[in-house]
């Protein structure tokens, strides 16, 4: 039961009827009600991707039967199987992340897991000096360094969006939220330029200033907007919030995973394995063609 890798992309589909009402089936009702409560298409879209993706990856690497797979959240919102029988599996670890244009997932045996996907877009009305201005208390001195080492504003943006998604795949990993000293983990990103479909892992982390050997970061440039980075920790994880990672035993290094490539799934795909698990409401469909795709895009000041 090797390492798994899937992209589905969500902004892309644009549904049938018969296709959002059976997707809404395959969802716990606790699931389908969230998915139904979001302002906008694109993040319904994505939510309803994400579970689907989880559930076909528990249907088909650990055999449980779909309508059978009950998923619940940790108190900082991480996704977990939640069946007795999951003990016999416990060293299988999961994540999914949605931004952009598309749903990710990232699954590997007796590793810790986090993902994260950022795409590289323009931030809203302000220009981006004075978005890096706001968000500066969130990287180190070094990293903004290298993020504005970069020739122009675009690139800068963009390698920016690839530090914040390393941060992110890590604060995943562990399963903290909000409050996280962001400055407390700084990134050696390496290469400095990455080609589009390859996975690279060469990329370091400092915690509190000391390198960090048990953990592992995939890094793969989906299209040429999409970063995403995969965090391979040791399987019991981070602990308490306030843990010291730094006493954990050299076990990545022995570990090595396989870095396989992303694989980009239809919703024919998706939802392969699925078996309904509530009746079918034409209600959703009328929810959801009552939603704008997205928020109307502001001007941008970029120069």
């Amino acid at each position: 039961m090797g390492g798994v890798r899937w992209a589905f992309p969500c902004s892309a589909w644009r549904p049938r009827r018969e296709e959002w009402l059976l997707a809404v089936r395959l969802v716990q009702p606790e699931e389908k009600e969230r998915i139904g409560s979001f302002v906008y298409a694109r993040d319904a879209k994505a939510a309803l991707a994400g579970r689907l993706l989880m559930r076909k990856l528990i249907a088909e690497k650990l055999c449980i039967p779909w309508n059978e797979i009950h998923l619940q959240r940790t108190s900082k919102g991480k996704p977990f199987l939640a069946n007795n029988m999951f003990t016999v599996h416990s060293n299988y670890s999961f994540n999914v992340s949605h931004q952009g244009d598309y749903a990710v997932l990232a699954a590997e045996p007796e590793l810790q897991v986090g993902i994260d996907v950022m795409k590289t877009s323009l931030p809203g009305s302000n220009s981006i000096p004075n978005f890096f201005h706001i968000m500066k208390r969130q990287f180190t001195e070094t990293e903004w360094h290298v993020i504005k080492s970069m020739n122009n504003e675009w690139t800068q943006l963009d390698m920016f969006h690839r530090h914040w998604a390393l941060k992110e795949s890590f604060l995943k990993a562990i399963g903290v939220g909000i409050g996280f000293n962001l400055q407390r983990i700084e990134f050696h990103v390496s290469p400095l330029q990455m080609e589009i479909g390859k996975v690279y892992n060469e990329t370091q982390m400092l915690l509190d200033g000391e390198k960090e050997e048990e953990w592992t970061f995939e890094e793969t440039q989906l299209d040429d907007s999409h970063h995403i980075a995969v965090a391979l920790g040791k399987q019991e994880g981070f602990g308490q919030q306030h843990a010291d990672v730094r006493n954990y035993e050299a076990f990545v290094c022995s570990m090595q995973p396989h870095q396989p490539q992303f694989t980009l799934l239809t919703f024919e795909d998706l939802v392969a394995p699925g078996i309904p698990i509530t009746p079918e409401d034409s209600a959703c469909w009328d929810n959801f063609c009552s939603k704008q795709e997205s928020p109307m895009k502001q001007s941008s000041n970029l120069r």
